[in-house]
């Protein structure tokens, strides 16, 4: 509501300018959602049904499904404690399924609050507690406390939970609460990273919460290059770094812009850093676009070439690869370079847990309205309708 009384005071104020591209805004985005509900995309395309759409992961990732689905059937955390230590020193691959582990956990926790809440239990919501019993028989992540308590010295563990931590704090409401966790996430973090020296994943959960404790610059460039000096080419790293130096964060727009094209230039044959760029580019878009041809521009035409790039540099199942996919189609469909997304649909099609989707109230219906854009869009170019 408080965003809507904003576009109308916006409107009001500018209203022979912003107001049409308002409502231009609107009506594209209306039509994309009635045209993948009228429309089934999937005909003809082998597209996975909206209704089907994984909001879980970025990507097919079988043996981490596989492995949660048993703990969070069980509540017992060694499937998952196994999978992190036969993912090694896999690093990408690592802080992918460190963050996904965390965010399955955090949900737990989650709905199985919101249904003691609803039956009037004691849910325990003062910091990171569990309640004595899961609510109407709901999995409560105990799996991830009892992984903690039983095995302190397992890294996989601590990493998990430190980043679980981090999605607890910024779930929680109350600035001084929020803090503390976000300080013991960062000593749970410390901890697993003294338990295995040589991996950078918990450093990565201390770069993801650095702009929220306000680290000074000099003490994030210094966890910075301590990150750097593990995993010089690590993409999720990298990602994780450009919030911070952004406007949002301690930076600006042109901070986050010189970092992600200084590590695009450095980056060697084989790097999806070169699409860091693009990453950098939708993190500063306006609110309200009153550019025509904005997607058309050098900038996010230069930045779209060199994701397109990167992921051809790349095997298929790059675990980050999916990531610069989905960011890619919902900027080719806004430039209209429709038989481009198609291939990127291609190549995606199926799961929904990645930027630009989470950003939207409902990820699945969001994609599913992007790609019904780039259908239509390569119809009525003359594109053929083959399954891909």
């Amino acid at each position: 509501m408080e965003a809507l009384l904003l576009l109308i005071a916006l409107a009001a104020v500018f209203g022979v300018v912003v107001y049409p591209a308002m409502r231009r805004r609107k009506l594209r985005q209306d039509g994309a959602r009635g045209l993948a509900q009228a429309v089934d995309p999937t005909a003809g395309y082998g597209f996975v049904p909206s209704d089907e759409l994984d909001v879980r992961l970025p990507g097919p990732d079988r043996e981490l499904v596989e492995a949660l689905e048993e703990v969070q059937r069980t509540q017992d955390w060694q499937p998952v404690a196994h999978l992190l230590a036969f993912t090694g020193d896999e690093y990408e691959l690592r802080w992918q399924r460190v963050q996904s582990l965390a965010g399955a956990a955090a949900m737990e926790l989650a709905r199985s609050r919101e249904h003691a809440a609803a039956a009037g239990a004691d849910t325990g919501t003062e910091g990171v507690s569990f309640s004595k019993e899961p609510a109407a028989g709901l999995p409560d992540a105990r799996w991830l406390r009892e992984w903690r308590a039983q095995q302190p010295r397992d890294h996989g563990g601590a990493q998990v939970y430190a980043h679980f931590l981090v999605f607890q704090a910024l779930a929680e409401s109350d600035p001084d609460s929020r803090r503390i966790i976000l300080e013991e996430a960062r000593n749970v973090a410390h901890d697993a990273a003294k338990l295995a020296p040589a991996d950078p994943t918990p450093h990565l959960t201390e770069l993801t919460l650095a702009r929220h404790l306000g680290y000074r610059e000099a003490d994030f460039d210094s966890l910075w290059g301590t990150v750097r000096g593990l995993a010089p080419e690590h993409m999720g790293a990298h990602l994780a770094v450009l919030p911070y130096w952004s406007a949002r964060g301690a930076g600006s727009k042109e901070q986050a812009d010189a970092f992600a094209r200084a590590a695009a230039a450095q980056a060697p044959e084989g790097s999806l850093l070169a699409a860091l760029p693009l990453f950098a580019v939708y993190g500063h878009l306006p609110e309200v676009n009153m550019v025509r041809g904005l997607y058309q521009s050098e900038e996010i035409g230069n930045a779209i070439e060199a994701a397109e790039y990167a992921v051809d540099q790349v095997e298929d199942d790059h675990p980050v690869r999916p990531h610069i996919l989905h960011l890619l189609v919902w900027f080719l469909v806004r430039a209209e370079r429709y038989g481009e997304a198609m291939e990127a649909l291609a190549a995606v099609d199926g799961h929904v847990g990645a930027v630009p989707w989470v950003d939207e109230g409902d990820p699945a219906a969001a994609y599913a309205a992007y790609r019904a854009l780039a259908v239509a869009g390569w119809e009525a170019a003359g594109g053929a309708r083959a399954p891909h």
